[in-house]
């Protein structure tokens, strides 16, 4: 079978699973805010789905997200997901001779979307403890040329965790103005960072930072996000949008409730997030597991278990067996994804705890596990 249609499957399949836990996609799965719910039934009950969105977004919805970055003189376009935005600039800057440089690991569909367009993908390993699993100024450096297009930085990174400082952000986008290279920040985890520094705070020149409503707001099956930029990149970028009629009206009506109520519902969910983190540590720890990174700045964990004699694929499938979606390294990187499985942490504590009961038999279970299906 084609290998697109079996991807599909493989998600329908999961989503056919009555009750099951939706612990490896990083989505939030904490239920909503009352002013969200009650904002997307309100646009429903008018009919407002009927009609087509500005093209760019609602302006409210524009100047809110503008708003909550803390940034003037700039200009956001709401996209279809956090993902369409990572498109449209890739479509809008990348070419054969030219190169997307990254990270190793990342998230990996920028990625396909330069290759897409012709163009190299250099990624930087930065699984090193060394360097505290981070891209370091200087590996950038020796990586950008002149043929460098984009610089594609996850921060906090997808699904390390980790996060850059201020002043590591300020190298790059030095490094970045240097080589004419568009600076592709991509913030999508950034409410769950300890602290977090913006690239566009730094500078606007060549610089865009992309959104998403999927992880902090629990709003994926929606698809809405944005990017910000300087009016001239934003126009230029916008130019190569495929969703021309708009994002979804429900979807942006429940976007801009959730900003607004935004400082009350996070505390809560970084609680949660927090405690299903610790509980997660625990538990793993016990079965000879290893957390290389904690606390995550991102709302999930990454726990190596190949030390342990346990394929991280292995216990997908058993997990997956037992109701709960957890993902495999190798989602990420080819390189270093043998290690290592990623577990979503902004979910209900009692699946947390469920999850953690089961390890121990999920674990016994996947040391014999010799077949597995694909995964993605």
């Amino acid at each position: 079978m084609a290998d697109f249609l079996t991807r599909n499957q493989y998600f329908d399949q999961l989503c056919s699973t009555e009750g099951l836990l939706w612990m490896g996609q990083n989505t939030n799965h904490i239920p909503a805010h009352p002013a969200v719910e009650q904002a997307m039934i309100a646009s429903i009950k008018a009919g407002e789905f009927n009609a087509y969105a500005p093209p760019l977004g609602f302006e409210a919805l524009r100047k809110a997200v503008v708003a909550n970055l803390g940034i003037g003189g700039v200009e956001a376009i709401i996209t279809e997901g956090g993902v369409n935005a990572l498109a449209m600039i890739c479509r809008a800057r990348c070419r054969p001779g030219t190169t997307l440089v990254t990270t190793d690991p990342t998230w990996k569909w920028p990625g396909l979307f330069a290759r897409q367009q012709g163009a190299e993908v250099v990624e930087i390993p930065i699984y090193d403890a060394g360097t505290d699993y981070k891209l370091t100024p200087e590996a950038l450096d020796r990586a950008v040329d002149e043929r460098t297009a984009v610089i594609y930085i996850v921060d906090p990174n997808n699904p390390l965790g980790i996060s850059y400082n201020r002043g590591e952000i300020e190298a790059f986008s030095q490094i970045a103005r240097k080589n004419d290279a568009l600076l592709v920040h991509d913030c999508t985890y950034r409410d769950f960072a300890a602290a977090h520094h913006p690239a566009l705070k730094v500078s606007t020149e060549n610089t865009v930072v992309s959104l998403s409503f999927s992880k902090w707001l629990g709003l994926a099956g929606l698809r809405i996000g944005a990017f910000v930029a300087s009016a001239e990149i934003a126009e230029e970028i916008a130019g190569y949008a495929t969703g021309v009629l708009g994002a979804s009206v429900v979807a942006q009506r429940a976007a801009l409730a959730g900003l607004g109520v935004k400082q009350e519902w996070m505390g809560e969910v970084l609680r949660i997030n927090r405690q299903n983190q610790a509980r997660l540590k625990e538990a793993s720890e016990k079965l000879g597991f290893k957390v290389p990174l904690y606390p995550s700045n991102g709302n999930f964990l990454v726990i190596e278990t190949l030390d342990a004699g346990v394929r991280p694929e292995a216990l997908v499938a058993c997990c997956k067996e037992a109701g709960i979606m957890i993902r495999q390294g190798t989602y990420h990187t080819e390189r270093f994804g043998d290690r290592f499985i990623k577990v979503s942490t902004t979910v209900p504590t009692e699946w947390v705890d469920r999850l953690c009961e089961r390890l121990p038999g999920l674990v016994e279970a996947a040391r014999t596990r010799n077949f597995v299906e694909a995964q993605f």
